[in-house]
């Protein structure tokens, strides 16, 4: 069963950015806010409205580590593994919420796209450790207890 991909957001997304090529990191970041990621989809579309190469747009969109070629979930977990918060054990954290949402380190998006669970070298934050962020919202003196309550707290809004 093949579906077709709908491309009147991508569209919106170029019109705002005035077909430009020059906004392409401006346009990826958005379309990765629309779709949660880059679908492949995307590239040979904004390779012929840009007039760039799809190599060039790939290229870009590799080379930033915010952008994700993989779809992810309605709520983004990072939990930084900074010195400061692996010091202060942000791995049992980690291994506590991989276990209850059945992730580990090469899958870590649960199958409804609900969570995204991720390790970060960094939050800045690192008088808060151990930090995590959900949404990019920080959550600092974390422990798996706290973490699970966070969790179940998002189970209930989706």
């Amino acid at each position: 069963m093949s579906t077709r991909f709908d491309y009147s957001n991508l569209d919106n997304i170029l019109k705002n950015h005035e077909f430009k090529s020059s906004n392409i990191i401006a346009i990826l970041q958005d379309t990765q806010e629309c779709y949660r990621y880059l679908p492949k989809e995307v590239f040979s579309y904004l390779s012929e409205k840009l007039g760039m190469s799809r190599a060039k747009i790939y290229s870009v969109a590799t080379f930033y580590e915010n952008f994700s070629l993989q779809p992810k979930g309605k709520f983004i977990i990072k939990i930084c593994d900074g010195t400061a918060c692996h010091v202060r054990k942000s791995i049992p954290i980690l291994e506590k919420l991989r276990k209850h949402l059945e992730l580990s380190e090469t899958k870590t998006t649960t199958d409804d796209f609900t969570f995204t669970l991720e390790t970060v070298s960094c939050l800045g934050v690192c008088g808060l450790a151990p930090a995590m962020t959900i949404n990019d919202k920080v959550h600092g003196a974390m422990t798996p207890e706290k973490a699970m309550e966070l969790l179940y707290t998002l189970k209930e809004e989706k």
